[in-house]
């Protein structure tokens, strides 16, 4: 695969092509960062949050999860033309070069740290984490098999920071949230690496999904009952309402529905399965918003 970019590609195709890079035209990954952010914005502020902080990180999310893609792809960039899912992405088909997709990683870095600058001393401080977090994680897949756990810090990080934006401190319950996000993270990324456990094994990428091996679908299944007893743990700290065990009911549904579509580690079930963890996002933070409603 050519390194640099191609020169025969039109503006609307370079245009694209960075879209691409960035996944707009791929909002799940999107979504499954900002519905914790929104559980945490609710939960520190007991309901609707100001509206400066809703846009915030509503923005923030955009931003920090186009960078996450960007460096991903830049880290992958040797490896995804092997992969079948991710053979087509812009860098490893030579439609942008690496060094252009360095200086949109750091515009997009910029961009988000200039949001968070609108917040207070203590949210700031917590930002250098979450871009350390995200700039690390990519790298992890070389040297670790739990690759997802690092993800699930990176997904989870705008937890604390929704906190001590909306407090200016960080009560010990917000570490509750940011662990229940993370072993759901952890859930639905190991579903996403079982769509590339094949060619990851063949190139030398680790993740939980080759980790786990045969036991992958039991041990996503007690990590997704560990993730719904710690929301249990969390109702009872924030005094939730019959709404929000509602959503647990909903979101536990997902879970046996996902179950039912891996057990045959098929790549498209298994991709659709982790696909309907936006659902769970979704259902949690209906569950979270209505039990504020008087």
């Amino acid at each position: 695969m050519s390194s640099s970019a191609s020169p025969q590609l039109s503006l609307k195709d370079k245009l694209y092509a960075y879209a691409q890079l960035m996944r707009i035209d791929r909002p799940i990954g999107t979504l499954l960062l900002l519905w914790p952010t929104l559980w945490a914005l609710w939960l520190a502020n007991e309901g609707m949050p100001p509206w400066h902080l809703l846009v915030i990180f509503t923005v923030g999310v955009f931003i920090m999860r186009a960078a996450g893609c960007v460096i991903n792809d830049y880290a992958d960039r040797n490896f995804d033309g092997h992969v079948e899912r991710t053979q087509h992405r812009p860098l490893a088909a030579g439609k942008i070069a690496p060094r252009n997709a360095l200086i949109l990683f750091a515009g997009l870095g910029i961009a988000a740290f200039a949001l968070v600058c609108l917040t207070n001393t203590f949210t700031i401080a917590l930002s250098f984490g979450g871009i350390a977090l995200a700039t690390c994680y990519p790298f992890m897949k070389r040297h670790t098999h739990l690759p997802q756990l690092v993800l699930g810090a990176a997904f989870s990080w705008g937890i604390p920071m929704a906190f001590s934006a909306s407090l200016n401190e960080l009560p010990p319950t917000a570490w509750l949230v940011f662990t229940a996000n993370l072993l759901w993270t952890v859930v639905y990324d190991t579903q996403y690496a079982m769509v590339d456990r094949d060619d990851d094994l063949k190139i030398g990428i680790k993740s939980t999904a080759i980790l786990f091996g045969e036991q992958d679908k039991m041990i996503i299944g007690c990590l997704q009952g560990l993730t719904i007893m710690s929301l249990i743990v969390l109702a009872n700290r924030f005094d939730l309402g019959f709404a929000f065990y509602m959503s647990l009911a909903v979101a536990t549904g997902l879970f046996v529905y996902q179950q039912i579509l891996i057990r045959g580690r098929e790549r498209q079930a298994c991709f659709k399965a982790f696909l309907s963890n936006n659902y769970v996002g979704a259902a949690i933070f209906a569950g979270v918003a209505l039990s504020y409603i008087n």
